[in-house]
């Protein structure tokens, strides 16, 4: 099955019906090859807003749909997670954090089991915050790395800490950035992301609600991150990447960045101004969709 997605676990196969409980869909009572079977991109977000317009958005690119269009939500019976598609490109909201956007992979990976996917490419748009880096950059990810930047997921299974590898496919990344090159509109770099369990204290904020260091404190843990590779701060990439490296998925990771966090923690760019920033990851892997189907 080469090329195709590999399932890390044989007690599937002992199953009659396979229930994807947050997505409202089933084996039993959807035909997945069907619905699913010419999916070859697969693009995923934390926020259903943002992936219903990224849809719009490539059905547009890929001269796919009509403007004004509207696309169903493929997971309606649900309010969990949501999901669009046109032509071969899946767009699917993903929560926010590692615990979220884990158990949507867990299903999207059998999903596209089910409907015997092959030579899937899935890549994760979002937002972030830089180190380093002017608001706007975009960042494609090297390598996922831990609060103590180490490039690594550890996970508790049955009681027992298991470490995975978080390398994302470096072909890919540099394809990426070569679109970035192409379209040439924002700075975008190839960079380690750190990928932390929370927004305030794992991210080294001065913000929230609980805080028992000083600035001083802050910065130097940042400028060791900038020293060890470290681009930009998000909440997802860790197992994000270890799911797909699991899977034999090739997989990367497209974050823009909304501030430099060297110089602050609050997010303070004009509305207008984040809604540009945060169409840059879609405007560079829609470019790259269109690349990958000789469409550019």
């Amino acid at each position: 099955r080469k090329n195709f997605i590999h399932l890390c676990n044989p007690h599937l196969e002992k199953m009659k019906e396979d229930i994807l409980y947050h997505f409202a869909l089933g084996t039993g009572t959807h035909d997945f090859p069907t619905l699913f079977g010419d999916v070859k991109f697969v693009c995923v977000g934390g926020s259903p807003s943002r992936m219903k317009a990224f849809i719009s958005y490539i059905a547009e690119e890929l001269g796919l749909g009509s403007p004004g269009c509207d696309y169903p939500n493929i997971c309606a019976g649900t309010d969990r997670y949501a999901m669009y598609k046109v032509g071969p490109v899946l767009s699917v909201s993903h929560g926010m954090g590692i615990p979220s956007i884990s158990i949507m992979l867990h299903e999207l990976i059998k999903l596209l089991y089910h409907a015997k996917c092959s030579d899937i490419t899935i890549i994760r748009i979002g937002t972030s915050g830089g180190i380093g880096l002017e608001p706007g950059s975009v960042v494609i990810t090297r390598q996922s790395v831990d609060a103590t930047f180490k490039p690594q997921l550890e996970q508790v299974v049955l009681g027992k800490t298991v470490i995975r590898s978080t390398n994302l496919d470096e072909q890919l990344a540099k394809e990426l950035m070569q679109c970035s090159k192409e379209i040439g509109q924002f700075n975008t770099v190839i960079g380690n992301t750190m990928c932390t369990l929370d927004f305030y204290e794992g991210q080294g904020r001065l913000d929230g609600a609980i805080c028992l260091y000083d600035e001083e404190e802050k910065l130097q843990y940042l400028k060791n991150a900038y020293e060890s590779g470290v681009r930009n701060i998000e909440m997802e990439s860790s197992v994000f990447a270890a799911m797909c490296n699991l899977s034999g998925v090739k997989a990367a990771v497209v974050c823009v960045t909304l501030l430099n966090r060297l110089e602050g923690d609050q997010i303070s760019s004009p509305h207008d101004v984040l809604v540009e920033y945060q169409q840059r990851p879609q405007k560079l892997v829609g470019y790259f969709i269109k690349k990958s189907l000789g469409k550019v």
